[in-house]
């Protein structure tokens, strides 16, 4: 895995990842309000889950101008330009334990929402399939394996940073077909319209809910990302008994999809022997 650069480094020609925090829970106390249909809701880590921005609803909502004036730099005057929470935006749980059944757990933000500190951002990339990928390939048992490596309790920048991470781009063999599947997780409410006809769907309606079709989805990306690192059966294998609190049906599934798709990608240790 390590083979892949990693995603702290600036590569020219491909997306890159620029995380941050928004606004901090106690410094920033005065902007939460209660709710208003004309403000924006908060997000915290604990409302999301992987590929959900639905796990919990919002606790606290921000006034859209309030919001804009403190993301502004010092005298920056407010013309009405483009912010990050207008953006389509991948964040994850800044908290997250190697004991935990997932460490990492992210998804992407629908636009117009604001964060707290307990999710850490990504900048918009250069284009929404870019953001959905990231998603989709962080969201892996592969990239939970390297990451559950380092972190304790807190997963700050620096390790995701350390991640290696393949950097596949809309010209690439493989890029649609993983972006599909993740945007199908991803996009089931309305909020994901334009996301979702950007990536190829008609809209939200096209979307994945059923549990049993979405498990599907997840496990035929754990598979594929397997095959993106260049694993062999038995490596993904492994990976797949460190996380003893994941259910068996679950890790079974991915590694069946992996298996699926070895003739697809051709890098798996039978074809290669032949």
């Amino acid at each position: 895995m390590t083979k892949f650069p990693l995603l702290g480094e600036k590569i020219e020609d491909k997306w890159n990842l620029s995380l941050k925090r928004e606004f901090h829970m106690t410094d920033d106390k005065n902007l939460f309000k209660s709710y208003s249909k004309s403000r924006l809701p908060l997000y915290e880590g604990k409302m999301i889950h992987q590929f959900t921005h639905l796990y919990a609803k919002p606790k606290y909502w921000v006034d859209e101008q309030e919001g804009r004036k403190a993301l502004l730099k010092r005298n920056e005057s407010d013309i009405s330009q483009l912010l990050d929470y207008q953006c389509y935006r991948f964040s994850y749980r800044a908290i997250g334990r190697s004991t935990d059944a997932r460490t990492l757990i992210g998804t992407v933000l629908p636009s117009n929402v604001f964060s707290g500190n307990s999710l850490n951002i990504a900048s918009p990339t250069q284009d929404n399939k870019s953001t959905v990928f990231i998603s989709a390939v962080l969201n892996s048992f592969c990239v939970d394996f390297a990451l559950r490596q380092q972190v304790s309790a807190n997963i700050n920048m620096f390790y995701i940073y350390q991640l290696p991470v393949p950097r596949l781009t809309k010209n690439d063999r493989y890029f649609n077909d993983i972006v599909q599947r993740a945007a199908k997780l991803i996009c089931t409410t309305p909020e994901f319209d334009e996301l979702a006809q950007e990536v190829g769907l008609v809209s939200h309606q096209q979307g994945v809910t059923d549990e049993t079709e979405r498990a599907k989805l997840r496990a035929e990306l754990d598979g594929m990302v397997a095959h993106l690192y260049g694993l062999t059966e038995d490596e993904f294998s492994y990976i797949l008994t460190t996380f003893p609190i994941v259910s068996a049906t679950v890790k079974e599934a991915a590694l069946s999809a992996y298996r699926n798709f070895a003739p697809m990608f051709g890098v798996s240790e039978i074809l290669a022997s032949i």
